[in-house]
């Protein structure tokens, strides 16, 4: 249990001393909202670029991994989606950020540290299969269905949704890092010395940065009155997420489709059991739900650690269970 703890350990440790800056005066919200801005526009942009253009196309894109991890994701979240709208008869907006809730993880802040930790410089390549299926799949799919929830006097067109789509996938700095990466892996072309060792100190940042961010941004937040939600959202996110993501590992490899091999299958497994992404209050907040998605973050990133932590010993106790 102590090299399970190794491994989880710093990960939170990292979180408590960002807490313990905020919630001490060191810093302050608008500090940590800085920070933020410059791991999402510049730390992580520049890590995902490098660990793509470093590397032959062959050893980036892996069509087995972006396979599961979207099937798993697809079916917990028409799960989540289905229950929360139809059977609890919720909003289908409140019902999209719900099921957002419980599929789109935090692979920059929280899961880059731990694959790091576990997998080394493969570390990059799975968040850039991570983010490729949240940001080209998951999360327009999942704004449509907010936006039609929410639009007055009828539902957005068709070609609204995917204008409205393309336009933040454009300005998304990581997706612009993931395609440039792409481009320079396709051309196979070497990176000059002065340019590798420029982003290599820029995305050197966003690790140790992106922990201390979420701990900061967990100061204040209250769980109070909403614990039934909560408790559906976390328990989704940490739990059904990475059984969903096994549960398409295996049947897909039981009818010979492809599936990641080795250390990417367990990649695919912790990967779903991250907690949500840290921007997800954010993005609630365009229609209204900030408050209880806040609530959400802070409960399901400190239930986490157990989850994690639990499922990481069950890996090392009977790997065989990855099929």
């Amino acid at each position: 249990m102590l090299d399970i703890l190794a491994i989880t350990g710093p990960i939170y440790l990292c979180i408590a001393v960002g807490f313990a800056c905020v919630r001490w005066g060191v810093f302050s919200r608008e500090d940590i909202r800085v920070m933020g801005k410059f791991v999402l526009q510049v730390a992580l942009p520049a890590l995902l670029f490098h660990a793509l253009a470093s590397r032959p196309l062959g050893d980036v894109l892996r069509p087995g991994y972006l396979l599961v991890y979207a099937a798993g994701s697809l079916l917990v979240l028409a799960g989540g989606l289905l229950w929360r709208w139809r059977v609890r008869g919720r909003p289908l907006t409140e019902s999209a950020y719900v099921a957002m809730g419980m599929t789109c993880s935090n692979s920059g802040y929280i899961g880059y540290p731990v694959m790091l930790l576990l997998f080394g410089p493969l570390a990059g390549v799975i968040l850039a299969l991570n983010l490729i299926v949240e940001n080209l799949l998951k999360l327009p799919l999942l704004f449509a269905l907010a936006d039609a929830g929410a639009h007055q006097g009828g539902r957005p067109t068709l070609a609204q949704v995917l204008q409205q789509t393309l336009q933040r996938l454009v300005r998304n700095p990581m997706i612009i890092g993931i395609v440039l990466g792409f481009v320079v892996a396709l051309s196979g072309w070497s990176l000059p010395a002065v340019l590798d060792r420029t982003v290599t100190l820029f995305s050197a940042g966003a690790g140790g940065l992106a922990l201390f961010i979420i701990g900061g941004n967990l100061v204040g937040l209250e769980v109070k009155g909403m614990r039934g939600q909560l408790a559906l959202i976390a328990v989704g996110k940490l739990l059904w997420h990475p059984a969903g993501v096994w549960l398409a590992l295996v049947a897909f490899g039981a009818v010979g489709l492809p599936v990641p091999e080795g250390d990417l299958r367990a990649a695919a497994v912790l990967s779903a059991a991250m907690p949500m992404l840290g921007v997800y209050a954010i993005l609630a907040q365009r229609h209204g739900h900030e408050r209880w998605a806040a609530a959400a973050l802070f409960a399901t990133t400190t239930a986490s650690f157990f989850t994690l932590s639990a499922i990481l010993w069950l890996m090392r106790r009977s790997p065989g269970w990855l099929g």
